[in-house]
């Protein structure tokens, strides 16, 4: 007799797909296992019968509600179905929640799959445990339509990883966040509407393929997060809903089952669905290597279909806080981030603390007040200032995330380039300077491909990226600025050290809305990263702003130097000498000045360090000849 494993019926299973599904017999063959509780009969059909039914039938153990069979005959590649009889008596064909791998769309059957694939990751799976302290610069994308075959045929995991790797490296990116890459049957979805909770989708190659994807990608020192979704599932028939005749995954009340995308919610207060999902996400990280998990529309689990005024899904807060403690407890060094428009109070806090236990979660507040303002024309930023420094009021609330993703480029949204107000030239000087803000601004970096190199088509999954924009100087002087901000990143220790400690984030000019100028310093032990953003159209020839640095301040980007697509020469290279003060300019005893073109940028570095010898010089006094000048 099999019963379940330590903990399926309690929802505290993280390895139930070592139960349940297809696997290899030991004496040959393929022993097959499916919980189905409410189900009175379960007959298996597939390529080892002929697809005929009412030849094989699975037992039933006891009362536990698994069935269980073994096919002495079944081999690899073999496709099959769980053909199963509800309490009403119909009939209803279902692939295999467990399977590891399943038909390409439009077809839907499960495929038995065994592979003997050997790992060659281990340094970065050793060495992956820190990297939540450590600069992450996320490349959100569907892995579908970054590049097409000529003939619009898609390339599988193994053809696209060479072609990947290096222009995620040049670009300096430190991990990918793959849009679900489960198994689902509607393109349209994009991935978020699952049959196959354990498989990689069939439309890129086999589950050996997606390894080989990840390995490449380990090998080049590249995180990999995978979206994942365990608030709602596909309504397909074949899928899970009412597996075994019943309610089986999802709610029975459709007012709470249906979600407001027509799919159904999980049951969340079932323990056999807790074990489920807990158990999907654990073999993405266990037995395909993922380095994170995103986990979509968390406001749909915290509230009732994510209406707060329909109260607390106390079930889905459980269940959360299990999965998050069981992940990090089995696999140290897993990101887990909530993307959550929700306000709801410690989405990234210890359980301990009462909080749900992500490590980080989507700042969408930033993102939406981000991108009003700069959709906003400079003389309308008078009274939109507030939005550009609002989100550091409460940024120390939780471990935040700076997304502008592929729900920003989508549904008449525009691009991001696209959203900046103005002309042609204006909307890449204005996205050039928004990027500056973002990698000024503490918190994680993610952005959606195209973004990078300003594609000004929305995105759409049928189409791959308009990488003949390549060809254009613009675009090409955008992606060198962005991939200039993204190597400076990675490079600063201020920019990600204790990032989230209040002490090493200050304004350095905050109430500046007349001119529309902000300059925030980013501290690390002595260093100190300063940027400086004009969101104008007038260029100032000498802008005086306060530091605690000493002798001269490099400027590592001017946004407006010609390299960038910009109008002048630019000030690279050059050093700008430190004024030193007596008067405490803004709380500071010193001060510089720079010059800021229209809509442009800086990023400059210096020192608090005080050099040796240095003394301090007095203000000298003006005469009473010096003021008559």
């Amino acid at each position: 007799m099999i019963i379940a494993n330590d903990g399926y019926y309690d929802g505290n299973s993280f390895d139930a797909y070592l139960l349940f599904g297809a696997h290899p017999d030991e004496n040959g063959g393929y022993h097959f296992a499916c919980y189905a509780p409410n189900a009175r009969e379960i007959q298996l059909i597939g390529d080892f019968n002929e697809w005929r039914p009412g030849e094989l039938y699975l037992y039933r153990e006891q009362m536990h509600g698994v069935w269980t069979i073994t096919v002495p005959w079944a081999k690899k590649w073999d496709k099959y179905k769980f053909r199963i009889q509800g309490p009403n008596g119909e009939f209803r064909e279902h692939c295999d929640p467990y399977g590891y791998y399943h038909e390409m769309r439009p077809a839907n059957a499960s495929v038995l799959w065994d592979d003997d694939f050997v790992w060659e990751d281990e340094a970065w799976i050793a060495k992956r445990t820190g990297q939540s302290e450590r600069a992450i610069n996320i490349y959100e994308m569907h892995f579908g339509s970054w590049k097409m075959k000529e003939d619009g045929s898609l390339y599988t995991y193994r053809e696209l990883a060479p072609m990947l790797i290096p222009y995620l490296k040049e670009n300096h990116f430190t991990h990918i966040e793959l849009l679900p890459v489960s198994e689902y049957p509607f393109d349209g979805s994009w991935g978020y509407q699952i049959t196959g909770y354990f498989a990689p989708t069939a439309r890129y190659g086999t589950p050996e393929d997606f390894k080989y994807f990840v390995n490449e990608l380990h090998k080049a020192d590249i995180g990999i997060i995978i979206d994942y979704v365990p608030i709602h599932f596909a309504i397909d028939s074949h899928g899970l809903s009412w597996f075994d005749g019943s309610a089986l995954y999802e709610y029975p009340d459709d007012s709470a089952g249906i979600s407001q995308w027509g799919t159904k919610n999980f049951n969340l207060y079932r323990g056999e669905v807790r074990s489920f999902l807990k158990s999907a996400a654990a073999f993405w990280v266990k037995e395909l290597h993922m380095d994170g998990i995103r986990m979509d529309a968390i406001r749909n689990g915290v509230y009732w279909q994510g209406e707060e005024g329909r109260g607390i899904n106390y079930g889905a807060l459980e269940f959360f806080r299990g999965l998050n403690d069981g992940i990090h407890a089995r696999f140290p060094g897993t990101l887990l981030i909530a993307e959550d428009s929700s306000a709801f109070e410690g989405i990234t806090w210890p359980s301990e603390r009462g909080g749900l236990g992500f490590d980080y979660k989507w700042d969408m507040g930033w993102m939406h007040d981000t991108l009003d303002y700069m959709a906003s024309a400079p003389w309308q930023r008078r009274d939109e200032h507030t939005k550009l420094t609002f989100s550091m009021f409460y940024f120390y609330n939780e471990r935040y995330l700076l997304p502008l993703s592929h729900d920003e480029v989508v549904h008449g949204k525009l691009s991001i380039v696209n959203k900046m107000w103005g002309t042609y030239e204006e909307k890449f000087a204005q996205a050039k300077s928004l990027y500056t803000y973002m990698f000024a601004h503490p918190g994680k970096k993610l952005n959606f491909m195209g973004n990078e190199f300003a594609q000004f088509r929305e995105w759409a999954e049928f189409e791959q990226q308009d990488w003949l924009l390549f060809t254009y100087p613009k675009h090409q002087e955008f992606l060198r600025y962005f991939r200039k901000l993204s190597e400076i990143y990675l490079n600063e220790s201020a920019l990600h050290e204790n990032e989230y400690d209040p002490l090493v984030f200050e304004w350095l000019e905050v109430d500046n809305a007349e001119e529309q100028i902000f300059a925030i310093q980013r501290k690390f032990l002595d260093d100190r990263l300063i940027f400086v953003m004009n969101f104008s159209y007038k260029t100032i020839d000498a802008h005086k702003l306060p530091t605690d640095c000493y002798g001269e301040i490099e400027v590592l980007a001017d946004s407006d130097a010609y390299c960038y697509g910009g109008t002048c020469e630019g000030t690279n290279g050059v050093k700008y000498a430190v004024v030193e003060e007596d008067d405490g300019f803004r709380g500071f005893d010193r001060s510089f000045s720079v010059r800021l073109g229209g809509f442009s940028s800086l990023v400059l570095k210096g020192s608090s360090m005080v050099p040796e010898g240095y003394v301090k010089k007095k203000k000298a006094k003006k005469t009473t000849e010096d003021r008559s000048k």
